[in-house]
């Protein structure tokens, strides 16, 4: 529904929808000025008063005549560039309460809404997670147009779009899809639109988990991430040129990128702040390091059921000494322990972290060995799991790797050898059954085969 033209019916009609008198952050001011009647609405909170007081004294020169006509008003009166008009009531609410200013004046039928949003944001630093050795140190923050600016600040270039969407029936939540026109997948990009557009949730409390449900929809069973995600505005922005697809989404830090295989969500920013020398055995070595992190147990827990099959070289990786609880008890309650481990240090406070940790290293481990609980040949192998999932720059891609370990693990200990065939199986289903945009697919470019992709992806060929 349009608004009036009458500024007494848009007070009442607006008063009420924002609760006026019971907001105390949606302000309401009443001014006057080329003997028009005319009032305001913000939010408090994300209001820059500073340049609202600079726009509102240059109404106060204003004289009869000046404000007759809307398209006079706004180009010779309006002493700021970010301004649009609009007339839609529902447009004019969610500006209002996405943090613009709205100014209605008496007699006008469209309202000025008013870019005046400073929201409140944490200083941009170097992301905790995703840290380079070499390279720049910014992040992004929970503030959407301040991430797009970052993004923009490194693509210089017409062809970079940042389109601007809303989703969310109550919380209207802001987010952008930034690309390059010439080299994103058309068909990606307007299927994503398409699923924005006609998407039922009510809001993205999860932030990216929600976006990535809208675009995907649930699939609760498979483990392996669909998207990589980034805080890192330099990754973003080699992503794009690379003719990927970005989501940002308002109030969170972290940028989806689609399309993404496997191997995309095991890079690194770090395999391209060094020589391509340097740089491909890095690469080569986190996935080396991903396959050893899935296998080793597993294997050695198939080593144990078959000994007699373990080569003369390798006997010294069997246990000898007779066990209080079963190996395979063994390793499954300190895949639990670690991530136990895990949260506690969450909510450890800073100064305790370093203390704490040492006590779980040192002290909890030699006394679990000491006692009986664990053999150190457990508590090695486990320990090697835990620091080589650090490897992985992304959560998901580790949890999912150490659920099917977890798996295999189960199979070999109840069906020996056939168990860890099953395990690899299953592995292999997920890869393979895994669908994402574009790319040829998730296992891309082993399945389907692609040498030059291949080399591409190992060495850092252009």
């Amino acid at each position: 529904m349009n608004i009036s033209t009458d500024i007494e019916s848009n007070k009442r009609h607006f008063d009420a929808l924002f609760c006026t008198n019971r907001n105390f952050d949606i302000k309401k001011r009443e001014i006057n000025f080329a003997e028009k009647s005319a009032v305001l609405y913000m939010v408090d909170g994300f209001l820059r008063s500073d340049v609202l007081e600079r726009i509102l004294a240059e109404f106060s020169f204003l004289k009869k005549g000046d404000a007759d006509s809307e398209e006079e008003f706004l180009r010779h009166h309006i002493p700021f560039a970010g301004v649009n008009t609009e007339s839609d009531d529902e447009a004019i609410t969610t500006a209002v309460l996405s943090g613009r200013t709205v100014l209605m004046v008496d007699g006008f039928s469209n309202a000025f809404v008013f870019e005046l949003r400073n929201y409140p944001q944490r200083d941009n630093a170097e992301p905790d997670r995703d840290k380079v050795m070499r390279g720049s140190r910014d992040g992004f923050t929970e503030t959407m147009l301040f991430n797009a600016a970052l993004i923009r600040r490194r693509i210089r270039d017409c062809d970079f779009s940042v389109e601007y969407h809303t989703i969310g029936t109550v919380s209207k939540t802001d987010i952008a899809l930034c690309y390059l026109g010439s080299k994103v997948d058309r068909e990606m990009l307007n299927d994503v639109r398409e699923k924005i557009k006609n998407s039922k949730i009510e809001a993205l409390t999860m932030s990216q988990e929600d976006m990535a449900n809208v675009i995907n929809g649930k699939k609760r069973w498979n483990p392996f991430p669909k998207y990589k995600f980034t805080e890192r505005p330099d990754v973003a922005s080699a992503q794009i040129m690379q003719g990927d697809l970005i989501v940002l989404v308002d109030n969170t830090p972290t940028a989806m990128i689609m399309p993404s295989t496997i191997f995309d969500i095991a890079e690194d920013a770090n395999d391209y702040y060094f020589p391509p020398l340097t740089g491909a055995y890095l690469r080569i070595t986190r996935l080396l390091t991903m396959l050893v992190t899935l296998f080793v147990t597993p294997v050695w827990m198939l080593a144990l059921e078959y000994p007699e099959y373990v080569p003369e070289v390798f006997k010294f990786v069997l246990v000898e000494n007779e066990q209080n609880i079963p190996i395979i008890w063994q390793l499954l309650i300190l895949e639990f322990v670690i991530d136990g481990l895990k949260l506690s240090s969450l909510n450890t406070p800073g100064m305790l972290s370093s203390t704490f940790s040492i006590i779980a290293g040192i002290i909890v481990s030699d006394f679990a060995v000491k006692s009986g609980w664990f053999d150190a040949e457990t508590m090695l192998y486990m320990a090697f799991v835990a620091m080589a999932n650090y490897s992985q720059p992304g959560y998901e891609l580790g949890y999912a790797i150490k659920f099917m370990r977890m798996f295999m693990l189960i199979g070999t200990a109840i069906l020996g050898i056939w168990g860890f065939v099953l395990g690899i199986a299953l592995t292999l289903f997920l890869i393979l059954t895994t669908k994402i945009h574009g790319k040829g697919g998730y296992f891309s470019p082993i399945i389907p085969f692609s040498a030059k992709g291949i080399a591409r992806l190992l060495f850092r060929l252009k």
